[in-house]
């Protein structure tokens, strides 16, 4: 059953998976970084009442599962949790390295899709995509 959400006047359900890459889709998201970005957009996502249901890093982009209040719109919320985390990211992690113009750290523009009635089906494709590319890329090297 759904969990329906509700403000003083309306009652809610809109869940998005949201993916982004790095600024050349550089694979830029490893180590320290990568196991610090989950918080980083958790502490974001807390901060203005945004609910984030799942999320997952690769080396090369990030996937979320956002449940945003009607409220906000997508484009906002995407372009706060960037812009954020891309400040975040640099003070944290890339203080003394410049490899990406200014502060910029995510490329523009991002992938959207409605969850729908899809929802425990988006959720295991967040959990489960990476030992499902590793598998594709197995089977890519071997057709070679």
């Amino acid at each position: 059953m759904r969990e329906w959400q509700s403000q003083s006047h309306v009652k809610w359900y809109c869940k998005y998976h949201v993916a982004f890459v790095p600024k050349y889709r550089r694979r830029a998201i490893y180590g320290t970084l990568r196991r610090r970005v989950g918080g980083i957009f958790r502490e974001l996502c807390r901060q203005v009442g945004i609910e984030l249901v799942e999320g997952h890093a690769m080396p090369d982009h990030i996937h979320l599962c956002l449940s945003i209040p009607p409220k906000f719109s997508v484009a906002y919320t995407v372009g706060f949790l960037k812009g954020k985390s891309a400040v975040r990211i640099h003070r944290e992690f890339l203080g003394q390295k410049r490899n990406f113009t200014g502060l910029h750290f995510w490329a523009k523009g991002y992938c959207v899709s409605t969850v729908g009635l899809d929802e425990q089906v988006i959720r295991a494709y967040i959990r489960h995509q990476e030992a499902e590319e590793r598998r594709i890329e197995q089977l890519y090297i071997q057709g070679l």
